[in-house]
C-alpha cells in the first residue's frame, strides 16, 4: 500500500478542503508514492514522535497540529520544528496534519469533546459561511434524469439530513448553430426553439470541479449551458464548535468536577459562577475566544475552550459559565478517533497510536 492510498483515506474522514484558510494541512513532509510500512497517529509532530516512529517501523505520521505552520526561509535545526523535519526527511518519513479540516467536521473534533462529556442533540456553533455554491443548467427532459443522477453521484444535491435535493422548472430555448457545430437537435444555420428544463442543485464549493465534470459527460448538448453561483447561506453540518445538551441539568461546580474527570484536565480556570445550573453547553477544541459570543447567543449555560486570556474572563458578562480547560485537553481524544477511523478503513495493516505526551503545559 502506498502512503497516498492511506491519504485518501484521510481525506474521506475529513477533506481538507474543510480546514480554514490560515491553516496548513495535509502531506507537509515526504513522499506519498513510496510503500506505506505503517502508520503512527500523534497529536503534535514533535522530534520524539519521530522517533518513535522510526523505532516502530512508521514511515507515515498522522498529526492534529501542523508540525509546519508558518513558513520557513531555514532548515538548520535551531528550533523543534526544523529538527522534527530534518529527522522525518532523513528517515524517508511522511507527515500528514489534518487540524482544522476535522475541526470544522460534524463528526470531528467537537462532537468526540461532546461525545466525551456525554452531550446530546449536538448541532455545528459556528455553521461555516462562503462554502455553499448554486449550478443552473438547461436540458432537454428526455436527458434531465441522467444529467439529475450525475450531478447526486458527484456530490450535489445534499442538505443537510436530505440528498439527492434539486429544482426543476419548464421553459423553451432556442439556438442556432454555425459551420462548425454539430448539434443534436436541428441542424447548422437554423434556429431551433425546443423544450427545456432548468435544473438547480446547490453543492460544496470544493466540488466544483467534480460537479462539472459529471455535468459535462452526462449532458447531451455539444454546447453545455450553466451558471454557478456562491450563496449567502451558511452550512448547518460544517463549522466551528458545538452545541449539546445533559440529560439532566447539574450544578456548576458538579459540572467542572465532570469536565476535569472526562478531559483529564489537570486544571480549569473559570469565570465567576452564575448560580445557574448547567443544562446546555457550548464547547470549541483549542484555542476559542472568538467564540464566546456564539456562545451566549447560542443560550448556552457553559462554554468550554481553550487559551483564554485574563479580560476575555469578563466577557462571560454572568451570562454563563467560561472555563478554559487546556489546549491540549480539549482535544486529547482527537489521535484517537483518527486510530479509530483508519482501523476500520485499513484491515490488516498497522495503524499505532502514539504514547508520547506531547502536552506543552505541565501542572503543579
Amino acid at each position: 500500500m502506498k502512503i497516498k492510498e492511506i491519504l485518501t483515506v484521510l481525506e474521506e474522514m475529513a477533506p481538507l478542503a474543510y480546514a480554514e484558510d490560515f491553516d496548513n494541512v495535509g502531506l507537509l513532509v515526504g513522499d506519498q508514492n513510496q510503500e506505506a510500512t505503517g502508520v503512527l497517529v500523534c497529536h503534535d509532530a514533535l522530534e520524539n514522535v519521530i522517533d518513535e516512529a522510526i523505532s516502530k517501523n512508521c514511515n507515515l505520521v498522522v498529526c492534529f497540529h501542523p508540525i509546519l505552520f508558518a513558513g520557513l526561509k531555514k532548515i538548520t535545526g535551531k528550533n523543534y520544528v526544523e529538527r522534527a523535519v530534518i529527522k522525518a526527511i532523513r528517515n524517508d518519513i511522511a507527515i500528514f496534519a489534518i487540524h482544522t479540516a476535522l475541526d470544522n467536521h460534524q463528526q470531528g473534533v467537537n462532537k468526540i469533546f461532546c461525545d466525551a462529556l456525554g452531550l446530546k442533540n449536538t448541532s455545528i456553533l459556528i455553521p461555516k459561511q462562503n462554502f455553499i455554491r448554486k449550478l443552473i443548467t438547461f436540458t432537454v427532459p428526455e436527458n434531465a434524469d441522467q444529467v439529475r443522477k450525475a450531478l447526486f453521484t458527484a456530490g450535489a444535491g445534499s442538505i443537510g439530513n436530505y440528498d439527492e435535493c434539486s429544482f426543476s422548472s419548464t421553459g423553451s430555448g432556442t439556438y442556432r448553430g454555425n459551420e462548425n457545430s454539430n448539434p443534436v437537435i436541428g441542424e447548422q444555420f437554423q434556429t431551433v426553439q425546443t423544450n427545456e428544463l432548468k435544473i438547480e442543485v446547490t453543492f460544496e464549493k470544493y466540488l466544483e470541479s467534480k460537479i462539472l465534470k459529471a455535468l459535462f459527460e452526462s449532458h447531451i448538448y455539444e454546447e453545455v449551458a450553466y451558471e454557478i453561483y456562491e450563496l449567502q447561506n451558511t452550512h448547518q453540518n460544517i463549522g466551528l464548535g458545538m452545541v449539546g445538551s445533559f440529560e439532566e441539568a447539574m450544578p456548576e461546580e458538579a459540572f467542572l468536577q465532570l469536565v476535569k474527570d472526562k478531559m483529564i484536565a489537570g486544571g480549569i480556570r473559570h469565570s465567576a459562577f452564575t448560580n445557574k445550573k448547567i443544562k446546555k453547553v457550548a464547547v470549541l477544541g483549542g484555542s476559542g475566544s472568538y467564540a464566546i459570543k456564539n456562545a451566549i447567543m447560542a443560550g448556552a449555560d457553559a462554554f468550554l475552550t481553550a487559551d483564554l486570556k485574563y479580560h476575555q474572563f469578563y466577557e462571560a458578562e454572568n451570562q454563563l459559565l467560561l472555563a478554559d480547560i487546556g489546549h491540549f485537553e480539549s482535544e486529547r481524544y482527537t489521535k484517537n478517533y483518527i486510530v479509530d477511523y483508519l482501523r476500520k478503513k485499513i484491515l490488516n495493516f498497522a495503524i499505532i497510536l502514539s504514547e508520547e505526551n506531547t502536552n506543552p503545559v505541565k501542572y503543579l
